[in-house]
């Protein structure tokens, strides 16, 4: 079976509402894994408008799996040296934290290798 990149990308906004209360940064960024199919997590890109940190909060399966924070008006590429294989049906989703009031947009790039 051939591997299939997938990725989840976009702008969007975000309002912070404190770094213990993330919320979803969009209803678009839920990736769930084929039921004939294994995923993994290959790289994060994101950048963030704000003046102030936001971080990123992959989840699995509603369960914290990776957070990534970004720098107030800054970008990061992660590339993921440890992957960890999604199982067949697993869910994920991204949310955002930042401090409270704090207002930006995050562009993001997500990439995922079905395999």
């Amino acid at each position: 079976m051939l591997s299939r990149p997938k990725n989840l990308t976009g702008v969007f906004p975000f309002v912070g509402t404190g770094f213990e209360r993330p919320v979803p940064l969009d209803a678009s960024l839920s990736y769930r894994v084929p039921p004939d199919r294994r995923a993994q997590a290959i790289y994060l890109r994101a950048g963030n408008s704000a003046d102030a940190l936001a971080c990123l909060t992959i989840t699995r399966d509603g369960a914290v799996m990776r957070l990534f924070p970004v720098g107030a008006k800054a970008a990061i590429h992660v590339p993921l040296a440890v992957l960890e294989d999604l199982e067949p049906d697993a869910t994920l989703g991204v949310l955002v934290s930042a401090p409270a009031g704090a207002e930006g947009h995050i562009v993001l790039d997500l990439g995922l290798m079905e395999i």
